[in-house]
């Protein structure tokens, strides 16, 4: 009979070792005591050698308290739960779920000795369950995950990659923009807990850690806040958006030792200009990471600041030398007159170059959703580019645009239409003199579709 502590359970009932036990549960050894000494739950037999053996009750027991976690409660909650029900007179095991055991048997996966091979079945399945919206079977699999492995490998391994992989499909058109975000909520939701859970800080460094300006990809960030924290930093993290109004008040009431900033786009690293300078007088190092220098990485000369490098898992390395061996930036050259002269006029004229741009593509039927990102974006990355020294930063030709659209499933040819309209516009408004850097890069632009016969491709 099942009941608070199974005392009365007989001896000859348990026969399962603890190898068995992992191999059916998923659960690691260390958790397995862990639970055991904290809650009382399992409570194997012992042989006469003192090694631990279960019975078939213990692994019900197992699979139950896997299941509450899938549902979302804690590993402390699920076992008040047990004892609320034995208190009742209740048997929690005829309260089980045959839905809920099925997230957690049904899509689990085997551990092999080969642990690449396992995280990548376990980052597959992650993927599969958030792209059917089935957020218990996405939990179930995170749940077995950590059973598996460390935090850290989990948080990199699945997590990360398994995002960037979904990113990469909704940014090609495979997959749709709600897939991706209930995936990213997710994710962010299980870094949110495990922060929550991380011990007070024994390092006496204190770090902000923050997206940039208009910047709202909070994953990163997070993230890199959850493994400097795991090595006893104290970490203030502030969130997305974060302006540079006030910044400087922050560092100063915060007196951290470093600054990092998360940048994904490439406006959002051109705002690293201004928050590089405010850091800079207030007496503390600026260190930044993210998609965008991966991407292109010549920006990161332009940043004053110090690169994390391409790997958030490796950044925690480069983190602990800065602060160890703080060192001022490599220095930057200065904004270009060309540059500055062309910044000026566009932005000067950028709202009715937009305006144009939005009545002819109108015009030919372009969907408002699109023509609003399309605008909004070749607006931002040509000043953006502008601000770092080189417009091709923005890309070299078309390539760049169709990703960006490709989710709206738009023909080649509306694209077209759309860039002719934005360069016609530009020839407008822009001065010939001031401007003309950014006339002839239009101008090449134009100049590769018409090479590539975009003009007349309608799919």
């Amino acid at each position: 009979m099942v009941n608070g502590n199974n005392t009365a359970r007989a001896h000859e009932m348990a026969t399962y070792n603890l190898k068995a036990v992992v191999q059916q549960t998923g659960v690691k050894p260390d958790t397995l005591r862990a639970w055991e000494r904290r809650y009382g739950l399992p409570q194997p037999e012992r042989t006469a050698g003192g090694h631990r053996i279960y019975s078939e009750e213990d692994i019900e027991i197992l699979l139950w308290l896997l299941s509450k976690q899938a549902e979302g409660l804690s590993i402390s909650r699920a076992v008040k739960l047990w004892h609320d029900l034995i208190d009742k007179g209740e048997n929690p095991l005829a309260h089980k779920s045959a839905n809920l055991n099925d997230a957690v048997t049904k899509t689990a996966v085997v551990q092999t000795t080969d642990q690449a091979a396992t995280i990548k079945m376990l980052r597959s399945a992650w993927i599969t369950a958030c792209m059917e919206f089935n957020e218990r079977q996405a939990e179930a699999i995170l749940t077995q995950a950590f059973s598996y492995y460390p935090a850290e490998v989990v948080v990199i391994d699945v997590l990360q990659k398994g995002l960037a992989e979904i990113g990469n499909n909704w940014y090609t058109g495979k997959i749709t923009v709600q897939q991706e975000h209930f995936a990213s909520a997710l994710a962010i939701r299980r870094l949110d807990a495990l922060l929550a859970g991380t011990p007070p800080p024994t390092r006496p460094e204190r770090i902000i850690t923050a997206c940039a300006p208009e910047d709202d990809h909070t994953f990163s960030p997070l993230l890199l806040t959850l493994l400097l924290r795991r090595q006893g930093f104290d970490v203030v993290y502030l969130g997305s958006r974060v302006p540079t109004e006030r910044l400087a008040a922050t560092i100063n009431k915060t007196k951290p030792d470093l600054v990092i900033f998360s940048a994904q786009l490439l406006y959002s690293a051109a705002s690293l200009l201004e928050v590089a300078e405010i850091v800079a007088k207030q007496g503390t190092q600026l260190a930044f990471g993210g998609l965008i220098f991966n991407l292109i990485p010549a920006i990161c000369n332009r940043i004053p600041g110090h690169f994390l490098g391409k790997r958030l898992d490796l950044a925690p390395q480069l983190v602990n030398s800065l602060l160890k061996f703080p060192r001022s930036p490599a220095p930057t050259a200065d904004l270009p007159e060309t540059f500055q002269m062309a910044l000026k006029d566009f932005r000067g004229c950028a709202a009715t170059v937009e305006a144009e741009v939005w009545s002819a593509s109108i015009s030919f039927g372009l969907q408002q959703g699109a023509l609003g990102v399309a605008n909004q974006t070749m607006t931002r990355n040509i000043v953006s580019a502008l601000m770092l020294g080189d417009l091709n930063y923005i890309g070299s030709d078309i390539h760049w645009v169709e990703g960006l659209l490709a989710n709206y499933r738009l023909p080649s040819a509306h694209l077209y239409k759309f860039l002719r309209s934005y360069a016609a516009a530009l020839n407008n408004n822009l001065d010939p003199k001031e401007g003309k850097i950014v006339l002839d890069w239009f101008a090449g632009i134009i100049d590769s579709m018409n090479q590539l016969g975009v003009e007349n491709v309608q799919h």
